[in-house]
């Protein structure tokens, strides 16, 4: 396994679109190990392989309090959403930023896992969140795309200037 570098904003690989997984082979599976590695490494809650240059549909999760329930989620889609959950997000990719971002409360979701089963599951709270982020990441969105222009603008500002330092 091995800890892979974590894509930053404005790095324009981050606004691409990942392709869907055709087959789960042994490249998926490494790659899948590796995001694993990374995310925990990161103190992360999920990681979607489009924040790691790979332009794949595939997120890795793990909402848990003891970091000890992984999820992985191959070509995910949202078959449902309800109600609203208002809270604070942040992202690996835009280091340093959290702000408050509008998600459903709810989520259904599909996916494959890696013994190529397709499953659905439903998901509330943090993990919903999760699963919609890494969804965006997949479709080359940011959670700072929910925001305002002025507070994007604001969190552009401030990492400029962290990069700078």
């Amino acid at each position: 396994m091995a800890i892979l570098d974590i894509l930053q904003l404005p790095d324009p690989r981050l606004r691409m679109m990942a392709k869907p997984v055709e087959r789960i082979d042994d490249e998926i599976r490494k790659i899948v190990d590796d995001m694993y590695e990374t995310m925990y490494d990161a103190r992360g809650v999920g990681l979607a392989a489009t924040q790691v240059g790979i332009h794949k549909r595939i997120f890795v999760m793990d909402v848990s309090p003891n970091a000890d329930q992984k999820y992985c989620v191959i070509n995910p889609e949202i078959i449902s959403q309800s109600g609203v959950r208002e809270e604070k997000e942040g992202c690996l990719s835009v280091t340093g930023a959290y702000d408050t971002v509008n998600r459903a409360a709810k989520v259904r979701f599909r996916g494959m896992d890696l013994e190529g089963k397709i499953f659905e599951m439903d998901a509330e709270e943090l993990m919903a969140a999760c699963v919609q982020h890494e969804i965006d990441h997949l479709n080359g969105k940011l959670f700072i795309d929910h925001l305002s222009r002025l507070k994007q603008e604001r969190i552009r500002s401030k990492l400029k200037k962290l990069n700078r330092k």
